[in-house]
């Protein structure tokens, strides 16, 4: 069954614009206008609910393909989102090269979210993937969070924990990135359109920084579009797409 099924557009316009809202920090009033100067006829409150919809599936059928960190030394800092006219707190985790691991979006911020949030970033890695340094700012939330983790065997008893402020700029500059991708919003009304939303950006951040590298055949802005594509079942598989762009390579050299 198609994942567009009884949508007005086809599934190349939906994720067209889900992809548009989450990559490049637009309004949906200004992504509206922009669609339709493109011929696309199609209202703002229709496109938030596709990035309501699609934003999470993209996260969660990509999450494999970026979600690789190529260091096992992080950087862990929480940024402030508003939601609902209140401060929310949004953890994340990067590698020492600023490749997002995972992030966790809470209202409270304390040794549970904190615990919550690297039980998660830690859920899924292979054992030479999971981290040997944690780098945190001074709060002891987290120390105590990795104390109880380590006892419940969730994270390696040699892990060691950092606390040294200049290490996590790596982390504090990529928050600055992905609120230029937030401030259109204005505000989020409830915890979960805010953390559905954040999870677009969060994905789209990462194929951005070229987590995903080796999935986009083209190494272009294409390519990336293309790796969205084809987790919807949209055009070829991966490997029919490699075959005809080996091809076509192949093509151009003997021309």
């Amino acid at each position: 069954m198609s994942d567009f099924k009884g949508r007005h557009f086809e599934g190349e316009i939906v994720l067209w614009a889900v992809r548009w809202y989450c990559r490049y920090g637009v309004s949906y009033r200004d992504l509206e206008q922009m669609m339709g100067e493109r011929g696309v006829s199609v209202d703002h409150s229709t496109i938030y609910r596709w990035v309501q919809k699609y934003a999470p599936e993209i996260e969660k059928r990509l999450r494999w393909q970026w979600r690789h960190p190529r260091s096992t030394s992080w950087r862990v800092d929480e940024t402030y989102v508003k939601v609902g006219g209140e401060w929310a707190y949004l953890y994340r985790a990067v590698d020492k090269h600023g490749d997002t691991i995972d992030f966790y979006l809470s209202l409270t911020r304390n040794t549970r979210a904190a615990k919550r949030f690297l039980a998660k970033s830690l859920t899924g890695l292979k054992a030479w993937e999971k981290p040997l340094v944690i780098n945190t700012d001074k709060a002891p939330t987290y120390a105590a969070a990795i104390a109880e983790l380590k006892q419940e065997g969730k994270c390696a008893q040699e892990t060691e924990h950092r606390q040294v402020k200049y290490l996590n700029n790596v982390v504090e500059a990529d928050h600055g990135k992905l609120k230029q991708l937030i401030r259109p919003v204005r505000g989020f009304k409830t915890l979960k359109t805010a953390y559905a939303t954040i999870k677009g950006f969060e994905v789209m951040r990462a194929l951005r920084k070229g987590q995903a590298a080796i999935f986009n055949l083209t190494s272009d802005i294409r390519g990336e579009a293309r790796i969205v594509e084809r987790a919807f079942g949209i055009g070829l598989c991966v490997l029919a797409e490699t075959m005809q762009f080996v091809c076509e390579r192949m093509a151009l050299k003997t021309a």
